[in-house]
């Protein structure tokens, strides 16, 4: 039982937290610190903080471990944005939330979407449409490594209209059309939760 009178409740907004393996890591590192774990998320924690260990005590092994706090209101809601984002294209069936990602983040996070794609812009210094095609690109990469699925079903998987779409914009972000992106295997593939654009021109061979 957590004596309340000695720990104080707290909410932790954690930047960088994509997968599952990442909550398992947070959960660790804060136990490892004496901090009491009530329960951890994709992005968040909330803890009973001990008087001896402070909020910098709690900083530092975060960001030892590749995570960052967030303090203020529009990170939060930038980091959200991202974690939604990935968790859409990196579902077993992500399908049914393909139609509208703009009317999906709207209703999850319960923002306008103007107000969210302004935010992220402004904090990312990439706007928030082309943000999605990077990370719609780098799940495309993934799935094409494995060579389990053909490129008309990973194209519908991500929820272009057509394969014509899809290889057009593989291919305006890594110089090589999908096909050639798998039979060259040319893999180029960067962390999803740091995802630049990095205008990645993959040479073809002749």
């Amino acid at each position: 039982m957590v004596d309340t009178d000695c720990e104080q409740l707290m909410t932790l907004y954690i930047k960088n937290m994509v997968c599952p393996r990442c909550i398992k890591v947070v959960r660790d590192e804060l136990q490892a610190i004496s901090l009491t774990v009530k329960e951890v998320v994709l992005g968040r924690a909330i803890i009973f903080r001990p008087e001896n260990v402070s909020v910098e005590d709690i900083h530092k092994v975060l960001v030892r471990n590749g995570f960052d706090l967030i303090q203020d209101d529009q990170s939060k809601l930038v980091e959200q944005t991202k974690i939604i984002i990935i968790n859409l294209f990196y579902k077993d069936n992500p399908e049914q939330n393909m139609s509208s990602i703009s009317q999906y983040l709207s209703g999850v996070l319960k923002r306008d979407y103007t107000y969210i794609s302004t935010t992220f812009k402004a904090m990312e210094k990439i706007p928030l449409s082309r943000y999605i095609i990077l990370q719609k690109v780098e799940r495309a990469k993934e799935l094409l490594e494995y060579n389990e699925q053909n490129v008309s079903e990973i194209s519908s998987l991500l929820g272009y209209k057509s394969v014509q779409h899809f290889s057009s914009q593989f291919k305006e972000v890594t110089g090589l059309n999908p096909l050639k992106y798998r039979n060259q295997q040319l893999y180029h593939r960067q962390p999803i939760c740091a995802i630049q654009d990095l205008k990645e021109t993959l040479s073809e061979s002749e």
